[in-house]
Protein backbone atom coordinates (compact mmCIF):
# COMPACT_ATOMS: atom_id res chain seq x y z
CA UNK A 1 0.00 0.00 0.00
CA UNK A 2 1.21 3.51 -1.14
CA UNK A 3 1.93 5.90 1.88
CA UNK A 4 -0.12 9.30 2.02
CA UNK A 5 2.99 11.00 1.26
CA UNK A 6 3.01 9.11 -2.12
CA UNK A 7 -0.98 9.54 -2.47
CA UNK A 8 -0.86 13.60 -1.60
CA UNK A 9 2.60 14.90 -1.55
CA UNK A 10 3.55 17.86 0.38
CA UNK A 11 5.57 19.94 -2.65
CA UNK A 12 4.64 19.83 -6.26
CA UNK A 13 6.41 17.34 -8.08
CA UNK A 14 5.77 15.66 -11.32
CA UNK A 15 7.89 12.81 -12.85
CA UNK A 16 8.44 14.00 -16.64
CA UNK A 17 9.77 11.30 -19.51
CA UNK A 18 10.71 11.25 -23.21
CA UNK A 19 11.70 8.97 -25.32
CA UNK A 20 13.23 6.92 -22.69
CA UNK A 21 14.52 9.47 -20.75
CA UNK A 22 13.27 10.18 -17.39
CA UNK A 23 13.41 13.06 -14.78
CA UNK A 24 12.38 14.34 -11.85
CA UNK A 25 11.08 18.30 -11.88
CA UNK A 26 10.21 19.37 -8.27
CA UNK A 27 9.58 22.82 -6.37
CA UNK A 28 10.14 23.36 -2.28
CA UNK A 29 7.49 25.82 -1.43
CA UNK A 30 4.44 23.75 -0.42
CA UNK A 31 2.10 26.88 -1.09
CA UNK A 32 3.27 27.12 -4.74
CA UNK A 33 0.07 24.93 -6.49
CA UNK A 34 -2.62 26.08 -3.44
CA UNK A 35 -1.84 30.04 -3.62
CA UNK A 36 -2.20 31.66 -7.10
CA UNK A 37 0.03 34.43 -5.58
CA UNK A 38 3.01 32.70 -5.46
CA UNK A 39 3.14 31.28 -9.30
CA UNK A 40 4.31 35.02 -10.19
CA UNK A 41 8.40 34.33 -10.11
CA UNK A 42 9.08 30.57 -8.47
CA UNK A 43 11.80 28.28 -8.31
CA UNK A 44 11.79 24.65 -9.46
CA UNK A 45 14.70 21.36 -9.75
CA UNK A 46 15.52 19.48 -12.29
CA UNK A 47 16.82 16.11 -11.74
CA UNK A 48 17.40 13.34 -14.50
CA UNK A 49 19.25 11.08 -11.91
CA UNK A 50 22.55 10.97 -14.35
CA UNK A 51 24.27 13.20 -11.60
CA UNK A 52 22.52 16.37 -13.96
CA UNK A 53 20.54 18.76 -12.06
CA UNK A 54 18.89 22.26 -12.42
CA UNK A 55 17.90 25.20 -10.42
CA UNK A 56 15.31 26.95 -12.96
CA UNK A 57 13.89 30.12 -12.38
CA UNK A 58 10.36 30.37 -13.77
CA UNK A 59 8.93 34.12 -14.29
CA UNK A 60 4.94 33.48 -15.60
CA UNK A 61 4.59 37.11 -16.11
CA UNK A 62 7.32 37.74 -18.70
CA UNK A 63 7.59 36.93 -22.20
CA UNK A 64 10.85 37.40 -24.16
CA UNK A 65 9.81 35.93 -27.50
CA UNK A 66 7.74 38.73 -27.58
CA UNK A 67 10.11 40.61 -28.87
CA UNK A 68 10.02 38.92 -32.43
CA UNK A 69 6.40 38.87 -33.19
CA UNK A 70 7.59 37.09 -36.36
CA UNK A 71 8.50 33.73 -35.08
CA UNK A 72 6.65 31.36 -32.88
CA UNK A 73 7.62 29.95 -30.00
CA UNK A 74 8.43 26.11 -31.93
CA UNK A 75 10.35 27.87 -35.06
CA UNK A 76 14.05 26.63 -35.44
CA UNK A 77 15.28 29.67 -33.79
CA UNK A 78 13.14 29.52 -31.11
CA UNK A 79 13.35 26.05 -29.91
CA UNK A 80 13.32 25.41 -26.36
CA UNK A 81 13.82 22.04 -24.37
CA UNK A 82 11.45 19.78 -23.70
CA UNK A 83 11.25 19.96 -20.01
CA UNK A 84 10.67 23.71 -20.32
CA UNK A 85 7.56 22.82 -23.29
CA UNK A 86 6.13 20.43 -19.92
CA UNK A 87 6.19 23.80 -17.38
CA UNK A 88 4.45 25.75 -20.37
CA UNK A 89 1.98 22.88 -20.31
CA UNK A 90 1.09 24.30 -16.43
CA UNK A 91 2.04 27.99 -16.92
CA UNK A 92 1.40 28.76 -20.38
CA UNK A 93 3.77 31.65 -22.11
CA UNK A 94 6.26 31.14 -18.93
CA UNK A 95 9.52 32.11 -18.81
CA UNK A 96 12.10 29.87 -17.84
CA UNK A 97 15.47 30.72 -16.63
CA UNK A 98 18.09 27.44 -16.11
CA UNK A 99 20.51 29.94 -14.05
CA UNK A 100 23.44 29.25 -16.00
CA UNK A 101 23.39 25.37 -16.79
CA UNK A 102 23.29 24.07 -20.44
CA UNK A 103 19.63 23.24 -21.09
CA UNK A 104 19.55 19.07 -21.03
CA UNK A 105 16.76 16.56 -21.38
Amino acid sequence: QASPGLRTPRLPVWLCGLAGRHGVLFGTDSQLLSDWKRERVFHLHFYNGQARAAHLTIDTHSRPWEEDPGEGPSSSGKRRPPVEMAIRSKWAGASVSWNGTEPFF
